[in-house]
């Protein structure tokens, strides 16, 4: 049995090295020791989730603890796992819940040492939930099924790549990590983890284009450019009259688009898995902002369009070509197909980026019809040019307004992505209505870590897009640059801090 104290001794050693080939080796060493049973729970802390999902547990109530912690470690990983699923049963609200919750929360504490407790606070509170550790934790369950397999003296070399398609297909990092250091044959069994209807798969992912002429130059001739809308992303599954509809971050949403749903069942296949976007129109059929297509959920009028075809009639087309995927797509759906224009020249691509923005879109996608569909990848096969830059960042912290703004939160600070974590690169509070300084006040303390007389910190999780002049090199902050006329266009609730832009991504933009 894994004790609860080896997790958190290797997390620790992962947080202390910036070398990913340390971190790789340390987690590796770990995962290939463990039992069966354990596997599914320990790589799915060590990604900084919980496989119970939320537990019902906010910030007060773990900052109010006052445990007498253990002086030895006891607890083993099965033990733990079995105190989050009591923990998930209780979730809800009510005295007596309350009550049972705090009992069962407090004896899981009790017995936990001083740096397991300090763990379990971080890994319930969502402070430990850096989805920019997926890429090592593929990596390192690569190099664990590796070892398992040199212990039955059969050695088997599992490519990380293998390990990451079957992440990318499956969504589910901790069962595919199972099947990898469970398996006689992991490289076959990680290839035979395919495209599922009805369970949502990573989406593909854009680089940002520098611009029109840059994108033509790089992808060439042969490509599509689509109009970029300013919806949300969904994902769409039908099977026969069962239908599902997924957000970016794999949200189930179904009820929230009954028109959607009804489009989806009147196609006429009998199993289909289509991409694409969701916006609210005004009457003349333009655009409406972004966060009034995000309100609108629950309600009919908003309208689908798509992009792709991942899968149409028991065949599975990710590994196809875009042209063919397109190609499918227009026979399912020809009425939603996403505007674009194919293999167009210089001419008409530049036509075709003016039409979308004159038609009140934030821009244009291309894309290579020689790609395939690289799940949960942000490629150079699909770029997005916008007339603006444009970064999604990570809310660090926010501070409290003056004067007009006195009592407000305002001031954001920003981060892009760094290794597993973020680091600040800006502040800014132009853009900020007095709508979004009143949403920021209501929300940020839901993911405070800790406060002073000027700032609330939050957890690294809140995406906003910030709409920018340039770069340019400074000694202000620890990213070494600083964005220059930083303003807030939105929140990206559709968006995992995971998905934010690098700090290599900014680097890029220096002059």
């Amino acid at each position: 049995m894994t004790l609860l104290g080896e997790v958190v001794a290797a997390s620790g050693e992962v947080a202390a090295t910036r070398s990913r080939k340390a971190k790789t080796a340390t987690l590796s060493a770990l995962l290939a020791r463990l039992e069966p049973a354990e596997i599914r729970p320990a790589t799915a802390w060590l990604a900084g989730e919980m496989l119970q999902g939320r537990t019902g547990i906010g910030w007060r109530t773990l900052q109010a603890l006052t445990p007498t912690p253990a002086a030895t470690s006891t607890l083993t990983v099965a033990d733990v796992d079995a105190a989050l699923e009591r923990l998930a049963a209780l979730a809800g609200s009510g005295s007596g819940v309350g009550a049972r919750r705090a009992a069962e929360l407090g004896a899981l504490m009790d017995a936990a040492t001083s740096d397991e407790g300090r763990f379990l606070v971080r890994l319930l509170g969502g402070e430990l939930r850096q989805g920019a550790l997926e890429g090592v934790m593929i990596e390192a369950v690569a190099a664990a099924a590796t070892l398992a397999s040199d212990a039955t003296g059969s050695r088997v070399e599992v490519p990380a790549d293998a390990v990451r398609r079957a992440f990318m297909l499956s969504g589910r990092l901790p069962t595919t990590a199972h099947v990898a250091l469970t398996s006689e044959d992991p490289v076959a069994d990680l290839a035979a983890i395919g495209l599922e209807v009805l369970r949502p798969v990573r989406p593909m992912l854009a680089s940002p284009g520098d611009s029109l002429d840059a994108a033509l130059a790089e992808l060439g001739t042969e490509v599509v450019v689509e109009q970029k809308f300013d919806g949300a992303r969904i994902q769409c599954h039908r099977r026969g009259d069962e239908v599902r509809v997924f957000t970016r971050t794999l949200r189930d949403i179904t009820g929230g688009v009954p028109d959607t749903v009804a489009l989806l069942r009147s196609l006429p296949v009998e199993s289909v898995v289509l991409d694409g976007e969701i916006l609210a129109l005004h009457d003349d059929g333009r655009p409406r902002p972004f966060q009034e297509t995000m309100k609108a959920f629950g309600s009919t009028g908003l309208r689908p369009w798509f992009f792709d075809c991942l899968h149409r009639d028991g065949l599975d087309l990710v590994d196809e070509p875009l042209e063919r995927r397109r190609a499918e797509l227009a026979a399912i759906a020809p009425d939603h197909v996403m505007p674009g224009v194919v293999r167009p020249s210089a001419e008409e691509a530049a036509e075709a980026v003016d039409a979308s923005l004159a038609a009140g879109h934030e821009g244009s996608m291309v894309k290579a019809l020689d790609s395939t569909y690289s799940a949960g990848r942000r490629g150079r096969a699909w770029q997005k040019v916008k007339p603006s830059h444009t970064l999604d960042l990570v809310v660090l912290a926010c501070e409290w307004g003056s004067g007009r703004r006195r009592g407000w939160l305002s001031n954001i600070h920003l981060g892009a992505r760094e290794g597993d974590g973020f680091v600040m690169i800006g502040k800014t509070f132009k853009g900020m209505t007095d709508e979004t300084l009143r949403w920021q006040t209501d929300t940020f303390p839901r993911y405070e870590t800790h406060r002073d007389a000027w700032a609330v910190y939050l957890r690294p999780e809140i995406v906003v897009e910030i709409e920018l002049d340039g770069v340019q090199t400074s000694t202000r902050y620890p990213g070494g640059v600083a964005l220059r006329f930083a303003r807030v266009v939105r929140y990206r609730d559709d968006k995992p801090a995971a998905e934010a832009d690098t700090i290599d991504a900014v680097r890029a933009l220096l002059p």
